[in-house]
């Protein structure tokens, strides 16, 4: 199963992300992970494409995960307009 670091670094690389934040919920055991992802590769992307990008940057490691939970998907524009709120 992979650690949180694996995934982070995974979505980091594949996605050239700005921002990524990986929480385990399944207890530490590594079977569910919840992630927040900014980058600029979602620019003029629904959110479904944005997750299947987030799945395909994951896709060795998706048999071994339970599930996955998108928190959120931001282009760095939209990240920053969140945090100026």
């Amino acid at each position: 199963m992979p650690s949180v670091q694996q995934v982070e670094d995974l979505l980091r690389a594949a996605l050239e992300a700005e921002t990524v934040k990986v929480t385990d919920i399944s207890g530490d055991c590594g079977e569910s992970f919840e992630v927040e992802v900014v980058s600029k590769q979602f620019q003029g992307k629904l959110p479904i494409a944005r997750h299947r990008l987030i799945h395909d940057a994951l896709k060795n490691e998706m048999a071994s995960i339970h599930a996955l939970s998108i928190k959120k998907s931001q282009t760095p524009e939209q990240a920053a307009a969140a945090a100026a709120q």
